[in-house]
């Protein structure tokens, strides 16, 4: 089951066409994120290691506009877990509908900062992630 963060829209969060700005989909996505990993992961064990996940692309498909006032459900999972990276699957939608406002694949490697690279997904590193992964 995906994990869910609700994001309500501001004011702040619009463009001149009264509408969320295109960039702003980026700071709900990251917002849903560390959600994600602070209620499903063990974010506490990848601050220890050293390790981060960094974000080499993603892939947003805008699908309708959002409004100021309007709730947002982002909906979080691991869609799949490489030897090299991994890929975060995305959903935006009108809170209580099933009406899609945005859907995006989010690729991360894991970068270790000790050796200035990223690392191989093995051991107990890609056992987090694949206990993430959605049935």
């Amino acid at each position: 089951m995906a994990h869910t963060t609700n994001i309500k829209v501001r004011g702040y969060h619009l463009d001149l066409y009264q509408h969320v700005n295109n960039a702003r989909y980026l700071e709900f996505l990251e917002e849903a994120r560390w959600t994600f990993f602070e209620e499903r992961g063990d974010l506490g064990w990848f601050l220890q290691s050293g390790l981060a996940l960094v974000v080499v692309n993603i892939n947003i498909d805008y699908r309708r506009a959002a409004t100021m006032g309007d709730e947002l459900a982002v909906e979080t999972t691991v869609k799949s877990v490489g030897n090299r990276s991994a890929v975060i699957h995305q959903c935006v939608k009108l809170a209580g509908t099933d009406k899609v406002v945005a859907e995006a694949d989010v690729t991360f490697v894991v970068y270790d900062a000790k050796q200035d690279k990223a690392v191989q997904l093995e051991g107990q590193l890609k056992t987090l992630l694949e206990d993430l992964m959605e049935g």
